[in-house]
């Protein structure tokens, strides 16, 4: 809200209640001259007179108890505002709206989402789960997940995790039964590929010769990691996927690892806010939130985020 027009606001509630310009300006430690122009500046800006002006009394015109009436709801609701503004400053506190590709439902935000419900209990969550791009300053979203970094100057982008991506395969393809050890024998079979692979093709390099290969073009194309998963799991093809959301398989036999003495790029998180001089209480603990756990998850081989089992 407009300061000046508060201030206003004030002096001429207290000058209303105080009963002349004289005690309202000692009550707000202003001189009398400073109150009659502040009372005139409103006067001016709606064009009526707010006082019945004698050498004995200050009484209110019909149109000054209107205007009174109007003023403490006003300054009655911008006491709750700076309020609610300070608590969403300084205490996590509030809707917190945050958007994720749609994986991580299945298990990566549980925890962080577990720790902010316990430690911030007037914190409330609206979760919205989606791989379609999504503009966070239009829909309203305070805290967005997103993979590798982003060209929008509007937002800010800060790391959370890098997660290494793995060439994996169903224990019941053919390529189970292999014994692969180059990327060369991968090319007779079909990759299923997400979709941001599009713009960053995969490149596999050898742990000690440091030999770089490119992977052939997907024979499919998804735009929904865990359908890439799924697809992995069914013996459709190889995939490319993240580490920690097919760690479980990986344990359980379900998923094989290809190409063992090979790595891919890494499967980098960040959280993304719309640019601003500073950010919320409950955007900032959710962000702390969610680094401490992605590393935990990024470092640790016992946490597996399919079937949450949080060791």
């Amino acid at each position: 809200m407009n300061q000046k027009l508060t201030r206003g606001l004030q002096v001429f509630a207290k000058t209303v209640e105080a009963g002349s310009m004289s005690k309202a300006a000692d009550l707000l430690h202003m001189t009398t001259s400073a109150v009659s122009q502040q009372i005139s500046k409103l006067e001016q800006d709606i064009g009526l007179s707010l006082f019945n002006r004698n050498t004995r009394n200050l009484t209110l015109t019909e149109a000054g108890s209107i205007y009174y009436k109007s003023a403490i709801q006003i300054l009655q609701t911008a006491k709750q505002a700076e309020h609610e503004l300070e608590l969403l400053q300084h205490t996590p506190s509030g809707i917190l709206k945050i958007s994720a590709p749609i994986g991580f439902g299945g298990g990566l935000l549980s925890k962080p989402l577990r720790y902010l419900s316990e430690q911030f209990p007037q914190i409330k969550v609206d979760l919205i789960l989606t791989d379609e791009p999504i503009d966070i300053i239009t829909e309203g979203v305070d805290l967005a997940i997103c993979i590798g970094p982003l060209q929008d100057s509007n937002l800010i982008a800060r790391h959370l995790a890098d997660w290494q991506l793995i060439p994996c395969v169903s224990c019941h393809h053919p390529l189970a039964q292999l014994n692969i050890s180059h990327p060369d024998s991968l090319a007779p079979h079909a990759l299923i590929g997400h979709s941001s692979s599009k713009q960053n093709p995969y490149h596999l390099r050898h742990q000690q010769t440091h030999q770089q290969i490119a992977l052939p073009a997907a024979r499919f194309m998804v735009n929904n990691m865990q359908a890439c998963i799924q697809l992995t799991l069914d013996g459709i093809g190889y995939g490319v996927l993240p580490e920690p959301e097919i760690r479980h398989h990986l344990s359980s036999g379900r998923l094989k690892r290809l190409c063992s003495e090979w790595s891919l790029q890494k499967y980098s998180v960040y959280a993304v806010t719309p640019h601003r001089d500073t950010v919320a209480a409950k955007t900032t603990a959710a962000i702390e939130s969610l680094k401490e756990w992605f590393t935990q998850v990024s470092n640790d081989n016992q946490v597996f985020v399919g079937d949450f089992s949080f060791i």
